[in-house]
């Protein structure tokens, strides 16, 4: 898949989560197989880029190219400049958020709240593509409810102005994450423009992901929450897309030395206060649906320093280890099935 002068290695796209798509995370879903990683969001408002947390999301040292950093506002001018200054600090695509639902941030006329309103659509997108130059893309929603679907329509307007690919979820803002996510729109999407079309939205396996770029005849896949504590998704999704068959679930050992590795990354990242509690939401995504892992979850939970949260988990995978060398899911939402 091209976007603009960057050739991705495969269709698989990480999508961006606040408080999930950091840098460390990034990095270990592109080492386990996706071809490109979406940045947390930035908001448009520079002056609050100075804080903490703004600067830890706006920072992509050591991330494999391309660097993607995504932006949401509501003003056509500060999103320009937004745009302006994440390419002087090194971004090489910026991506425009009109598909968060968050209510902080629909209520100050950013993210999917912007589908109200397709003529400022127009304007932010014209304004930001003009302001740099580098590929400019779009992350959007089927509309603001399922009555009113404008995803055409600002498919098309996205087109014209300049956009250079396209990520649509298959829910409305009303829809936030309830239900289903529908192919039909974005499908109708992909007919309709020439520019190139990720689909996302429930694409939490290697057959879903077949059947949706098969089904919308999409450019990718943007996969979100099934990476969470799963970032070996990507490899066995294009596994499966070569071959047709699935990989065999991970070993205990190859889980056990991918979770350490990766919270060694986010204590180095945040620190050990901050490292510690952040890393507790990625332990959880880990380790659900395994034998005894709520036990061990709860346990976990109250550990309050990092060398004894990553020995606790050292030792709840040598003790699944000793059952076998694969890990058993309880569920079989997180397996492979022909």
């Amino acid at each position: 898949m091209q976007i603009g002068p960057y050739t991705l290695k495969n269709r698989l796209v990480v999508a961006p989560m606040a408080g999930v798509t950091d840098r460390p995370f990034r990095v270990l879903c592109k080492r386990m197989g996706a071809g490109m990683a979406v940045g947390e969001m930035l908001a448009s408002n520079t002056a609050l880029w100075s804080t903490k947390k703004s600067l830890r999301r706006a920072d992509h040292r050591g991330e494999p190219d391309p660097i993607i950093v995504q932006i949401a506002g509501g003003d056509p001018a500060q999103m320009a400049e937004a745009a302006r200054l994440s390419v002087q600090q090194g971004a090489q695509i910026i991506d425009i958020n009109m598909g968060c639902p968050a209510k902080k941030v629909c209520n100050v006329a950013a993210g999917s709240a912007l589908l109200r309103d397709e003529a400022l659509v127009a304007r932010i997108l014209q304004a930001v593509v003009a302001a740099v130059d580098v590929p400019v893309t779009l992350k959007t929603r089927t509309g603001w409810s399922r009555a009113h679907n404008t995803a055409l329509r600002v498919a098309k307007l996205a087109e014209d102005c300049g956009i250079a690919a396209l990520a649509l979820h298959g829910r409305s803002r009303e829809d936030m994450y309830h239900g289903q996510a529908e192919y039909d729109t974005i499908r109708a999407v992909k007919a309709a423009v020439g520019i190139p079309v990720l689909a996302n939205g429930d694409i939490d396996s290697p057959q879903k992901a077949r059947y949706v770029l098969d089904y919308t005849g999409a450019d990718g896949v943007m996969i979100g929450r099934a990476a969470q504590g799963r970032p070996w998704i990507f490899r066995e999704i294009q596994h499966y897309l070569d071959t047709g068959e699935c990989l065999p679930p991970p070993e205990v050992a190859e889980i056990r030395e991918v979770l350490l590795a990766h919270l060694d990354d986010l204590y180095q990242f945040y620190g050990e206060y901050s490292g510690c509690r952040i890393a507790r939401k990625h332990i959880a995504w880990y380790t659900r649906g395994l034998e005894g892992g709520n036990a061990f979850r709860q346990a976990m939970y109250q550990l309050e320093d990092t060398a004894s949260q990553r020995a606790a988990v050292a030792a709840f995978f040598d003790r699944l280890a000793e059952g076998g060398d694969r890990l058993r899911y309880l569920t079989e939402s997180a397996v492979c099935q022909d």
